[in-house]
């Protein structure tokens, strides 16, 4: 498509272009009345099947594979299938409106295209249909001010980014044994929509002043992306970490893991004035979930469900989690054989030569069934009495950015000890075979899935490791994070260098940070 954007709006711009636009906006794109909703869903309710019907494909009848909707005549086709494509080389319709997220394509360009007035039709009738469905304005759109114009005008020099540019790295000074800050922080400030919320300007403080840590963090966001290459100093982040999470204050060592959920915790209270409004301003959050960006990103499901030996009666429950912790061969936690791949094959990009524990190899212990035993009963609903049973724990929601907390610090009454067990991790990892739906497939016979395709929708890539040296009683924290693809950097303290994907690779791996490779819209 030319700059200019695409020519062949203009042939479709007739007659009642408009109004036919937000027809389709209305009825199958946004579906902001229960109207709608039920006309573009199929439900199990057979008496919604036939209001349904209106929103499949008209060559194969099927409602998924990326429906689209001709825009110049009543034509529903899938795009993943091509039935869309057939119809515009038949009838000569050049434009097609997708009906998951409403962008306009176009066949003679052979892409999504951008025309301001669609766009506007686009975002008055979704404004509408969130005001039906009660949920408010869930974003709403940046628009420079005439100041903030002006100032371009008076500026125009642009910083430009390029593939060895070394904006966002940082050193940071140790105040004295605070290692374990500066990596996390290392690692939060990587984080690329974390990076993308505070660059942007979107947290709207409702605490006194001096006090909220997400000002802090927007303000640390900012050093880091500044271009300044001197060590920064984080003696306010320190201080307000010692304010809000009282069990970190003091100069001891402390624990890298236990400073990053205390840190997304008071991250996540001091953002409650970031939360979804409606139109006259009042929150319109929902009591049982949180629409923070801490929540956004890094807050996944865990699907724990009980079996009972007995009838086989299942009971589930669900709990939000912002890390997963794993145990590792070595501690006293028995731990099971390497699963199949010890021959030296690779799975999920993880060589097991030498026998190396695998992450994956962790993972498939975390979800395996759990024999509780005799002295863990619980009350059976169905038996209505006490019975052994069975646990296994599965993801129900993937998170966008998925923390793992390999267990090397074990403390038991016995003994205090350090596990250094190499644990091999790959760079991208494939989550498919620890989701709940899996678990749920393989039961029904209907999983399959071979190396060669993986879930595009479950991928994640590397982009942050934390490593601990030393011992328990005596030990220094660095982290490796990634800056663009396949460039990587040490980070000790202060000192920032150059690493290789091989060090990232052969580091000991205490806490691994994997973010997903795609993002659906909301």
């Amino acid at each position: 498509m030319s700059p200019a954007g695409c020519s062949h709006v203009n042939a479709y711009k007739v007659d009642n272009w408009r109004q036919n636009l937000r027809v389709i906006y209305q009825c199958f794109v946004w579906s902001g009345s229960a109207e709608a909703r039920r006309r573009k869903v199929l439900q199990n309710d057979v008496r919604w099947t036939a209001l349904a019907k209106s929103c499949i494909c008209h060559m194969c009848g099927a409602h998924l594979n990326r429906l689209h909707s001709c825009l110049s005549c009543v034509f529903f086709g899938c795009f993943t299938k091509k039935h869309i494509h057939e119809h515009a080389k038949n009838k000569r319709h050049n434009l097609a409106i997708d009906l998951l997220y409403g962008g306009i394509y176009c066949f003679v360009c052979q892409d999504y295209i951008y025309d301001k007035e669609m766009e506007q039709i686009a975002k008055e009738e979704q404004r509408k249909a969130w005001k039906l469905q009660g949920v408010g304005e869930k974003y709403s759109t940046w628009e420079p001010t005439k100041r903030e114009l002006e100032l371009l005008r008076h500026n125009p020099k642009r910083r430009k980014i390029t593939t060895n540019c070394t904006i966002g790295l940082r050193g940071l000074i140790n105040l004295g044994n605070t290692c374990f800050m500066n990596c996390i922080v290392q690692a939060l400030t990587h984080t690329p929509l974390l990076r993308d919320f505070f660059l942007s300007d979107r947290h709207k403080c409702e605490m006194q002043s001096n006090s909220c840590l997400v000002c802090e963090m927007s303000q640390l966001f900012q050093e880091f992306y500044s271009g300044h290459r001197w060590p920064h100093i984080p003696f306010r982040l320190l201080h307000l970490v010692w304010t809000h999470a009282r069990h970190l204050a003091g100069y001891e060592q402390q624990d890298a893991h236990e400073f990053l959920i205390a840190a997304l915790d008071v991250l996540h209270r001091h953002c409650k004035g970031d939360t979804t409004r409606d139109d006259n301003g009042k929150k319109a959050n929902n009591p049982n979930h949180c629409s923070c960006i801490i929540d956004q990103i890094f807050t996944g499901g865990l699907q724990s469900d009980v079996t009972c030996q007995v009838c086989h009666g299942v009971s589930t429950t669900i709990d939000p989690f912002w890390d997963i912790s794993l145990d590792l061969p070595g501690s006293s936690t028995p731990f099971w054989p390497l699963s199949p791949g010890g021959d030296g094959s690779t799975v999920n990009g993880e060589s097991h030569l030498s026998g190396a524990t695998t992450l994956t190899d962790c993972l498939r212990r975390f979800t395996r069934p759990e024999h509780l035993g005799s002295s863990a009963k619980i009350k059976c609903g169905g038996c209505h009495s006490y019975q052994e049973s069975t646990k296994q724990l599965t993801m129900k929601k993937l998170p966008i950015v998925a923390c793992f907390h390999l267990k090397r610090f074990e403390h038991s009454a016995k003994l205090r000890r350090k596990i250094t067990t190499y644990v091999s991790f790959p760079l991208e990892l494939d989550m498919t075979p620890f989701i709940a739906s899996s678990k749920e497939s393989r039961m029904n016979g209907q999983y399959q899935q071979t190396v060669e395709v993986l879930n595009n929708d479950n991928k994640y890539s590397l982009f942050a490791v934390v490593n601990h040296q030393g011992t328990l009683e005596s030990g220094h924290y660095t982290s490796f994070i990634r800056q663009h693809k396949d460039q990587w950097f040490k980070c000790d303290d202060a000192i920032i260098t150059k690493a290789s994907i091989k060090d990232v690779l052969d580091s000991e791996g205490y806490l691994l940070f994997y973010h997903k490779q795609f993002l659906e819209y909301e």
